[in-house]
């Protein structure tokens, strides 16, 4: 009888750990994924040391710039914003959660926004504007002329782990 109860101890502890595991998994555009996105960011040399130049000090004089991105399937679901500062020659990413800023300055903010399937299937950035699977406001000019790390960002939107949730 007490091999049971262990057994079953055992088992119960197994499953809440698993469970733990599987919540501990943000969910897609959540706060606590934009904080994870936020980690990913500073863990990039490609976004913190090329986007370290003018792209981050471009900030309007407060001192971050602001980048606003949400899903638009899921219709419920309000945007998370990341802000970037410049910090010893870097773009570091300082806050990641909920949008907090609501009104954008589009001479140095970004705004993004796409479904589901288009943020996880996203190609480059300049043919997925073209093809309207991102949609974007923001300095586009100062976007082009950083192709390369804005594809690393995009490439991070889809690599940071989330579980989807249902479209509302």
């Amino acid at each position: 009888m007490s091999k049971r109860i262990a057994s079953a101890g055992i088992l119960a502890a197994g499953l809440m750990v698993s469970g733990f595991a599987l919540a501990g998994t943000p969910v897609f555009m959540s706060p606590a994924w934009a904080q994870e996105l936020c980690t990913a960011w500073n863990s990039s040399p490609t976004l913190a040391d090329k986007l370290g130049g003018s792209w981050v000090k471009n900030n309007g004089g407060k001192g971050y710039k602001v980048m606003e991105i949400s899903d638009s399937s899921l219709k419920g679901s309000p945007p998370v914003q990341l802000e970037i500062a410049p910090k010893n020659g870097k773009a570091e990413c300082i806050y990641g959660g909920p949008a907090k800023i609501a009104a954008l300055n589009y001479s140095h903010d970004y705004k993004m926004w796409a479904t589901t399937h288009n943020w996880h299937h996203m190609g480059s950035p300049m043919m997925a504007m073209m093809f309207g699977r991102l949609n974007f406001k923001g300095p586009k000019f100062e976007a082009m002329e950083n192709m390369t790390p804005f594809s690393a960002f995009l490439k991070l939107v889809k690599d940071i782990p989330a579980t989807l949730p249902a479209a509302s």
